[in-house]
């Protein structure tokens, strides 16, 4: 079975193109909800953050506080890496696992969903990556009405990520979401027709296909 990365930039329309492939009837692995399995309550990797970071990583609850440690990691970058090289061999290893679900259940091809697909070196464990991409200014625009923020927090996220247009030089292939929800979906229905007659990683120094 293949599994093709999928990512793209904050605001770019990754997700939103994630669900025309699973309407399409394609699995897609969403590595966010790997990475929640990975940290939750009672987990090895849990009990090692705890000890890292200290009890204040908890909530009430004894689950990961998320906030807490967004903040943290958000304004520190040494404590992210220490985060991360407690959290990404076992999103890796959730990751193998569902694999092989998948392709015990005879699926072909399937999708895996991340943002950090190339920050992480995740593409080495891919048969290819796909990468959403969205003019700067479309992206500003979603993330001040999706989530809110002022003109300040939207360029720091956009300053914590790989710029998309880096992504979109490294990719495999290019999604162009720069049209509504119906061209996004012919876009998916083609890419999924090209990868199914063999539409693979393209040659170094190549361009990247384009939908």
């Amino acid at each position: 079975m293949r599994l093709v990365g999928l990512t793209g930039g904050i605001g770019t329309g990754k997700s939103t193109f994630a669900a025309a492939l699973r309407q399409l009837g394609v699995p897609v692995v969403d590595a966010d909800q790997l990475a929640r399995r990975a940290v939750r309550r009672g987990s090895p990797a849990l009990e090692r953050i705890a000890r890292e970071f200290g009890p204040q990583a908890l909530g009430p609850d004894g689950e990961l506080d998320r906030r807490r440690m967004a903040d943290l990691v958000f304004a520190d970058p040494a404590a992210r890496t220490r985060l991360e090289a407690i959290v990404h061999p076992e999103v890796r290893r959730l990751m193998a696992e569902e694999r092989a679900r998948l392709t015990g259940a005879g699926h072909d091809l399937a999708f895996c969903e991340a943002a950090l697909i190339y920050e992480r070196g995740l593409e080495r464990d891919l048969d290819g990556v796909v990468v959403v991409w969205a003019p700067a200014e479309a992206q500003r625009a979603r993330l001040a009405a999706r989530d809110g923020f002022s003109a300040e927090e939207v360029e720091a996220r956009l300053a914590a990520q790989m710029p998309v247009d880096e992504k979109a030089r490294r990719a495999d292939v290019v999604v162009m979401n720069d049209g509504d929800l119906d061209a996004l979906r012919v876009k998916a229905e083609a890419l999924l027709r090209d990868l199914r007659q063999g539409l693979g990683r393209r040659l170094p120094n190549a361009p990247p296909s384009r939908y």
